[in-house]
This record gives structure tokens, C-alpha cells and sequence, in this order.
């Protein structure tokens, strides 16, 4: 039986996802017309560059993917904060972008589970994963996290920028796709 590289990637991101969360997630309606990112105490000039262009564009396509829905990003003190995690990993090592995901325990664990998903499976072949783990935070109730959701796919060499950009915004779309918001 041959299992694609595809299939065992998705099944990884289930397993990842509903296998380690601790975080209780409120799964109702979202009401917001503004949103900001986690503050991350440093500007994005700050990062390397290769981080500052995973960064700019996962929130390019978070920003573009919200906007469309009536939720128009601001600096700070959003009705909603958004928190990412980008985790990337292959047959032997995995890490991740926690900047904009903030210090919690589900940080640890969702990398954590992550690394062993993607080195816990017997194709002999090199491959790469990413994962992209987004919350939609109520920063007026405690940090409750209102809306989670992820996304696994294979990472892939020499792509464009513009087909780089496309991939994110498919990727933040299927994410944040079955958020219900009040507009």
C-alpha cells in the first residue's frame, strides 16, 4: 500500500493539532472590525531577513484574507490580536517562528508534537513540512482564544515570490476559512 507524501502530511497536522492542545478554544461567533498581531517586543527590521520575509508573508495574507471579510488591521488594540505559529520540520529536525504566537504553553507542545509527527514515520526520503497555527485572541477576556485552526504542506524549493505569496494565502484562507465572523 503506497501512502503519498500528501496524505501523510495531513494526517500529521490532525494528529498535531487535536493531539496537543491544552488551550480552551470558544468556538462561537467572532465579533471584530479591527484586529492587531501579538506584539513580539522587537520591530520586524529586528529578525533576520530570512524571518522577516516568512513574517511579512504570513501577515501579508492574514491581513489580506481579514480585510476581505471587513476587519481592517491596526498597529495595536484590536478588537481581536492574531497570534501565528510557523513550524517547519523534516526526517530529522524541526522549529519554529513563535514571535507572533506570544509565550504559552501550547507553544512547546505544538512544536513538540510537530517534531515528532514529522520524524515519527518510516519514508526513507528526505522531505520538509510547515505547519501554520493561527489564533484569534479576545484580549479583553483573559486571552481567551476565541478561533484555532492550522494548516500542514509540504515546503518547496525554488519557488517565486509571487508563488510563495499564492501558497500563503491559500494556506491562510484554508485556515481561516471556517471562522465565523459578525460583520
Amino acid at each position: 500500500m503506497k501512502i503519498s507524501l500528501t496524505s501523510l502530511l495531513l494526517a500529521a497536522g490532525v494528529l498535531l493539532i487535536a493531539g496537543c492542545s491544552s488551550t480552551r478554544i470558544d468556538s462561537g461567533r467572532i465579533t471584530a472590525h479591527t484586529f492587531s498581531f501579538i506584539n513580539p517586543g522587537k520591530p520586524l527590521s529586528a529578525f533576520p531577513e530570512d524571518q522577516q520575509r516568512v513574517h511579512a508573508l504570513v501577515q501579508d495574507a492574514i491581513t489580506q484574507n481579514l480585510a476581505g471579510r471587513g476587519i481592517t488591521r491596526v498597529e495595536s488594540g484590536g478588537d481581536v490580536t492574531v497570534a501565528y505559529l510557523v513550524i517547519a520540520g523534516n526526517n530529522t529536525m524541526t522549529t519554529s517562528l513563535n514571535d507572533y504566537f506570544g509565550i504559552r504553553e501550547d507553544t512547546e507542545k505544538l512544536t513538540d508534537k510537530a517534531q515528532e509527527k514529522y520524524t515519527d514515520n518510516r519514508n526513507p526520503n528526505s522531505f520538509a513540512a510547515g505547519t501554520l497555527v493561527i489564533d484569534i485572541i479576545d484580549p479583553k477576556s483573559s486571552w481567551k482564544v476565541l478561533y484555532r485552526d492550522y494548516a500542514t504542506r509540504a515546503l518547496l524549493r525554488d519557488v517565486s515570490p509571487d508563488a510563495k505569496a499564492e501558497r500563503m494565502r491559500q494556506v491562510v484562507e484554508q485556515i481561516l476559512g471556517k471562522a465565523k465572523f459578525n460583520q
